[in-house]
């Protein structure tokens, strides 16, 4: 069935990222060791609430801070927190080709006020001028694969669950998809991606 909108995620679909990089480079901010940054971020509970919106970077800044043991400006926390993306130069292309089909697309992405900022304000063209819908976890209030960040993210297509496609490089957010109705497949590389664009009978010029 071709799809009439077409959601792909945000991290190692369209920007590769490495959070060992972030952490380092925290860690140098702070004077910690990168260990500690990631036992206070990743198993500390601070990564998630980040994520849904439940807590703003003042407030992780504040926390990680007091678990760390450590005193740093949050404006520089904050920018070694988000320098870890790269563009993935091979999806260009292909999302050219979505546009030159007139199927609208968009971003369906767990990802922080903090990272979406950085982001935008890191001067890449694709942001936004080819998207046409942003469905992100920390304004939804809910991260994949829960439901609820599907059903926002159909409301924001405007088209029937069937008809929306989702690609995304985990299995369990594929799934998750797919139980909603979407057509989704799990990203593997920009070239794998235009073969099941290509079944689906959206034909990108590629």
């Amino acid at each position: 069935m071709r799809p009439e909108f077409i959601f792909l995620d945000l991290g190692n679909v369209l920007f590769s990222f490495d959070r060992d990089i972030a952490f380092r480079r925290m860690a140098a901010v702070c004077g910690t060791d990168p260990e500690a940054v990631r036992a206070a971020v990743m198993g500390g509970g601070l990564h998630e609430p980040l994520e849904c919106g439940q807590i703003g970077w003042k407030e992780f800044h504040a926390e990680f801070s007091r678990r760390t043991g450590t005193a740093s400006a949050p404006d520089a926390l904050a920018r070694a927190y988000s320098d870890m993306f790269t563009l993935k130069v091979d999806m260009l292309p292909v999302i050219a080709g979505i546009e030159r089909t007139g199927c609208p697309v968009g971003i369906l992405s767990n990802t922080s006020a903090v990272h979406w900022r950085h982001l935008w304000d890191s001067g890449y063209a694709i942001l936004p001028g080819r998207f046409s819908r942003f469905v992100l976890s920390y304004e939804v209030g809910a991260m994949k694969p829960e439901r609820a960040i599907y059903d926002a993210a159909a409301a924001a297509a405007g088209v029937p669950p069937e008809r929306i496609f989702f690609c995304d490089d985990l299995e369990p957010h594929v799934t998750a998809a797919r139980q909603a109705g979407w057509q989704a497949e799990l990203f593997t590389s920009a070239a794998a991606l235009i073969v099941d664009l290509g079944r689906r009978g959206l034909n990108i010029g590629l």
